[in-house]
């Protein structure tokens, strides 16, 4: 079903319902970063198409928003049993282009299909309410609201390489439950298999020109496209850097950033130390740590420092490291330059006295996992997100001390605390300046229908299935002022 998308592996966009060429005829070369081979071209648009584009998700906006949520939801989970009919392929594309291992790539993508499965019937559930003034002071009964929720227009949904088909559906699938139209630009690695998501959606009905595609360099059309007269909510996932580019250079266009993170693990003196560090090391090292929600440092009690070190180490010794599509959790990183900034990280703690307890091994892109103890705050690493597959470990005397390093960051997306004491936990969540907090358990997303959002430098509004579905709508209130009947008629007694 996906022939139409692509010619001599040269993969088009999606537009008014046909996939088409760029008139630049220009390319973009995707190379895998197993081993450099060509997985495809994309198209380089410019900015004329992205007005084309644009223009095209705004006139056909209204169509889409006049059809009964219930045919909305129809088709929604058409898209889900397409995607999961052509899981295997898609998750095959997905490894090959960004060097996720096959296991967590098919995971990804049949994750996926759960989630707009939810996301359909979710949005049956949205419903409006009917308000009566003379709940407020002054006013009567004669007065009513009722409040629908609208959509907000034309969303540029904007998606990140490391979850090109989960992080693209999670902004596509809740705008077009809430009855928008959607102007997709995918991560230029991780564009293919974005590309097939998007085909999924137009194969299970959307309407011509609901759900378009622009593919390009975004030194070259991204600012454009951001600062569209008529985008009208934005929904991005990437850097807090673009993030904060991206704030800065629009104006009252509302926005729903998922950013950056440096999630800390908080280990107090009674946690299950074997529980502890599985966890640690599994939220540190899936997907080679290339997550926002990567466990990115340890903050240990001293008195237990020594056995949780020799713990993640011994487990960290056990990962497995290699070819995507064999059974292994470290694979090469999405490109040197990535690997490059990741043994910065590593050489300016090495520099400055950290303990080298495992790792500090490059065969090109592909980093081993290496773990790092007595990290003082001094360092790099203590502070900056590596996006790669190391762990500093940071020894503390108490829990303020622990507390104020995590708050510390400029980011605040999760923490972990690994306590049996669940006072001790309560207390130090609540004085956590993140967006969630896992008690016994790694940082990550989901489910997803759990609230998901970071504060300061993590990000901006609030996702999960419903909560994006709200996000991607507004109120809308309709306000009856009823006749005082003079006639009496009907009066209470």
């Amino acid at each position: 079903m996906f022939e139409d998308i692509k010619d001599n592996n040269i993969y088009k966009n999606l537009y008014d319902g046909q996939w088409i060429s760029s008139a630049s005829n220009n390319f973009i070369t995707i190379n895998s970063p197993i081993n450099e081979e060509e997985v495809g071209k994309i198209q380089a648009m410019t900015g004329e198409e992205v007005d084309k584009v644009v223009s095209k998700a705004q006139s056909s906006f209204g169509v889409w928003a006049d059809k009964p949520v219930s045919e909305r939801a129809d088709i929604i989970h058409k898209s889900a049993a397409i995607l999961e009919e052509n899981s295997e392929e898609i998750a095959n594309i997905l490894t090959k282009e960004i060097a996720k291992d096959i296991k967590s790539a098919r995971s990804e993508v049949i994750r996926t299909v759960d989630f707009i499965r939810f996301t359909a019937d979710e949005g049956k559930r949205i419903q409006g309410e009917t308000l009566q003034g003379d709940g407020f002071h002054g006013f009567s009964k004669d007065k009513l609201a009722f409040v629908t929720r609208e959509p907000v227009g034309v969303v540029l949904a904007i998606s990140p390489f490391n979850y090109p088909v989960n992080l693209s559906a999670s902004k596509i699938a809740p705008a077009l439950m809430a009855g928008n139209s959607v102007v997709f630009k995918p991560p230029t690695q991780g564009s293919i298999s974005a590309l097939y998501l998007a085909k999924v959606f137009q194969a299970a009905g959307l309407p011509n020109g609901v759900l378009n595609t622009i593919t390009g360099k975004g030194s070259e059309i991204g600012d454009y496209i951001i600062k569209h007269k008529e985008i009208d909510l934005i929904n991005f996932t990437g850097s807090s850097e673009v993030g904060r580019h991206i704030s800065e250079v629009t104006s009252m266009v509302p926005s729903i950033m998922e950013l950056g993170g440096k999630d800390a693990a908080i280990v107090l003196e009674d946690a299950d130390l074997e529980h502890a560090a599985n966890n640690i090391v599994k939220g540190a090292f899936s997907y080679s740590g290339q997550r926002c929600t990567a466990l990115k440092r340890v903050l240990v009690l001293e008195s237990i420092a020594d056995r949780l070190v020799d713990l993640i180490t011994e487990y960290v010794s056990q990962l497995k490291v290699g070819n995507p599509f064999d059974d292994v959790t470290i694979t090469p990183l999405i490109n040197n330059k990535a690997a490059d900034f990741v043994q910065g990280l590593i050489d300016d703690a090495i520099d400055k006295g950290a303990t080298l307890k495992i790792g500090n091994k490059r065969e090109g892109n592909l980093l081993y996992p290496t773990v790092f103890d007595n990290v003082t705050t001094d360092m790099r690493i203590a502070w900056e997100e590596p996006f790669g597959p190391v762990l500093p470990i940071i020894r503390v005397k108490n829990i303020d001390e622990a507390v104020d390093i995590a708050n510390a960051s400029e980011y605040g997306l999760q923490s972990s605390i690994f306590t049996n004491d669940i006072d001790d936990a309560f207390h130090i969540a609540r004085l956590l300046e993140v967006g969630t907090v896992q008690i016994n358990n790694k940082t990550e997303r989901g489910p997803d229908h759990f609230p998901f959002l970071g504060v300061k430098s993590s990000g901006m509004g609030t996702q999960g299935i419903r909560y994006s579905i709200e996000a991607m709508s507004r109120p809308k209130a309709i306000v009856v002022n009823l006749r005082e009947r003079s006639d009496k008629v009907g009066q209470v007694k």
